[in-house]
This record gives C-alpha cells, structure tokens and sequence, in this order.
C-alpha cells in the first residue's frame, strides 16, 4: 500500500493517479450495475423488446405509451389519446414522425434536435454498458445523499455530446436518477427522470417506473409500464418510414 501511493508521489503523477483511480472506480462501479441487474449474457440474449404502459401528465391528461426497440439500434416510440396514435421512430439510418394531434396524417422526417434524441433512446442497452465502444465518457463524481439513499453520482458525455448525470443506489447500483442538460431551440435545458419500481424480465431487472420532468420543477411527467415483453418479433416495417399514403 505504501509503496503505491509512494509511486504515485514521485515524478510527480499524482493527477495521473488520481485519473487511474477515478476510471477504474466507475469501471468497478458499471460491473456491479452489470451484475445486479442480471449480466452480461442475459442482456446480450435479448434482441428485441416492447414496453407497455400508461403516461400520466397531471391534471387528468393521461396516455398510452408504447416503446419498441431492436438491436442494434432500432427505435419505435407511439403515444395513444382519444383514438390518434402518433409516433417517433427511427430504423438505424432515418428517423421519422407522424403526429395527428398537428393534423398531418403522413410520416416526415424529424427534426434535428428530434433525431439526435430519438438516436440516444434507440441506444438499446443504455450509454452506460459498453460506454467506451460508444464513445461514451464516463467520470466518477461524488458519493451523495439522494432522498436519504446514499448513491454514487456519474457524469456521462455521450458522443453526441448530451451530459447526464446517472445516481446509482450505493447499496443495488442500478440508477434511481438521471439528470440531462441538452440543447431546445437553442435554449439549454436541464431534466431529471426518476427511475422506480425495478422489476424482473427475461432475466433482466428494468425500472418500471419513469417520472421525469424540469430540474427543480414539481410538476413531472410519469410513466408507469404495465409490463415489458422479451423478444417478440418486430419486423423491419415498423421502424421503416412508411410511404404517404
């Protein structure tokens, strides 16, 4: 132990230290997130997924959500009122839209902003595993108090340069919050999402519980999903762009 941190001392690399340290900590850190929530097997045998749930925004507005995604990086997001379905999709190369609720019945292309998030959500797995094969970075920041729960906070730049901020549950590892600061309008904006309700599918624990909205702001969102289907069979046709009719 001495003659380690005496290494470090000499020649003067203890920020070099530090680094090493700091990685190998957030790499020590995911491989417990990787563990308890199932591992790396029973992660990678799945291929496909869909999540059904109800969408709450307070005041009576609610919804039905429902979330299709297909390695590698396929993406389909449908939200169902008063008998409209509109959808956010995108198919690995194109991502594309069709709101009823604006009154156009055909798809269209999304909009920057739009794309660069419907490209982080078709991330299957999330930006913390495989983080470096990503292009994900990853910086252990702080152990924290979170509503009395003691978690480990991390910053993560994605490559497309989004900044989160992940709160693990120090005693599970797995998130309980996420903190996004991104770009709108050119107006930057800070969201928290609080992940709830971990429950178990095709051997992998998910949150189901999803209650997000402005940073500091009382007045959130939830999704709460009824359940999460393991690998059905989702055909190329329903991420593709459809055709205008």
């Amino acid at each position: 132990m001495r003659k380690g941190v005496l290494g470090c001392l000499i020649g003067g690399v203890v920020v070099l230290c530090s680094a090493a340290a700091s990685a190998q900590s957030v790499d020590d850190l995911l491989a417990k997130y990787v563990k308890t929530i199932g591992g790396m097997d029973k992660i990678a045998a799945i291929k496909s997924m869909r999540a059904t749930g109800n969408f709450d925004g307070g005041g009576g507005f609610q919804a039905v959500v429902v979330q299709e995604n297909r390695r590698p990086s396929m993406v389909r997001e449908d939200f169902m009122l008063q008998g409209f379905t509109a959808t956010d999709a995108y198919d690995g190369r194109q991502g594309w839209k069709i709101n009823p609720f604006s009154g156009k019945k055909d798809a269209e292309a999304l909009g920057e902003e739009e794309l660069k998030q419907i490209v982080e959500d078709s991330d299957f797995d999330g930006p913390l595993i495989n983080y470096k094969e990503k292009g994900n970075k990853i910086e252990f920041v702080d152990k924290e108090d979170f509503e009395g729960s003691d978690v480990y906070k991390l910053k993560v730049t994605l490559a497309s340069g989004t900044i989160k901020w992940y709160y693990l549950d120090a005693d599970y590892y797995v998130p309980i919050k996420i903190e996004t600061k991104h770009t709108t309008r050119g107006t930057e904006i800070e969201t928290e999402t609080i992940l709830g309700d971990y429950k178990e599918a095709g051997g992998v624990f998910f949150p189901f519980s999803y209650q997000s909205g402005a940073k500091g702001s009382s007045n959130k969102s939830t999704i709460t999903y009824q359940k999460i289907e393991i690998n059905p069979t989702l055909d190329d046709s329903r991420f593709v762009m459809p055709a205008k009719k």
